[in-house]
């Protein structure tokens, strides 16, 4: 079946960093572009970062560009969000999700296929 498990969220202190992971199984993940979204109560559920299936295309959120950085490891099936300089306004919940259509990094979530379940990221003093 296919699967996305997203893991790593936590409690930090602001300025604090952690890395996302997103382990797929189920379909030919190097095919697929990565997305992470976030979502807070009240909000939109918004793209933080896409990768594309060879990892040779990136989309950042404005907010995020300088702090975060998305990587995949096609080899094990998983896909990264590594956060530096974390803000209180980056807490929220974490989700990955995977796109067929992989050459191109789609930020707009009606894209993807398949989705994790996400992982909370909570950033407070």
């Amino acid at each position: 079946e296919v699967q996305l498990q997203a893991s790593g969220g936590g409690l930090v202190q602001p300025g604090g960093s952690l890395r996302l992971s997103c382990a797929a199984s189920g379909f030919t993940f190097d095919e697929y572009a990565l997305g992470w979204f976030r979502q807070v109560p009240g909000k939109e559920r918004e793209a933080v970062s896409c990768i594309n299936h060879r990892a040779d295309t990136t989309y950042y959120a404005d907010s995020v560009k300088g702090r975060f950085t998305i990587s995949r490891d096609n080899a094990k099936n998983t896909a990264y969000l590594q956060m530096y300089a974390l803000k209180p306004e980056d807490t929220a919940v974490y989700y990955c999700a995977a796109d067929t259509y992989g050459v191109r990094p789609k930020e707009e979530d009606y894209e993807y296929d398949y989705w994790g379940q996400g992982t909370q990221v909570t950033v407070s003093s």
